[in-house]
């Protein structure tokens, strides 16, 4: 279990049966490895991974300061990929705190990151209901006032 893939499969897995202090120890030893053998780009990965299980623990502001610091670090060095996943992955935790345009503004600035990098069909169309949705919010939100 020592390739950072395996790891950050292990935390993918956990985190989605519900194995959160395990997926958070798992990912904290994948960040450790990559910032010992791995590339900048990878760090950043593994910290999007690892705020991801933050946001499931219910820590949605430890997450989005995590994302915070990813985001801005893959846009400066123009990470196109990294800077969606961490935009999509800020956007959520956004829209789990009620921050609706906030999470509207990540979620359509990962649509055009994700077209940048040239993203699978599917993937765009993920993008693309996140951005409807918090619409959607938007629009009954606005309708009630």
């Amino acid at each position: 279990m020592r390739s950072q893939s395996a790891l950050n499969e292990k935390v993918t897995l956990l985190r989605l049966i519900g194995r959160l202090d395990e997926a958070w120890d798992i990912a904290s030893t994948a960040l450790r490895q990559a910032r010992f053998t791995g590339s900048r780009e990878e760090l950043a990965n593994c910290r999007i991974r690892r705020a991801q299980v933050q946001q499931f623990m219910g820590k949605l502001d430890e997450a989005a300061a995590e994302l915070t610091h990813c985001v801005l670090e893959s846009e400066t060095h123009e990470w196109t990929a990294v800077a969606a996943s961490a935009r999509e992955n800020r956007g959520k935790v956004y829209f789990e705190q009620g921050e609706l345009e906030a999470a509207m503004a990540d979620f359509t600035a990962a649509v055009f990151l994700q077209e940048k990098a040239g993203a699978t069909p599917a993937l765009l169309e993920s993008a693309l209901i996140a951005v409807a949705v918090v619409e959607s919010y938007i629009a009954e939100g606005t309708a009630r006032s």
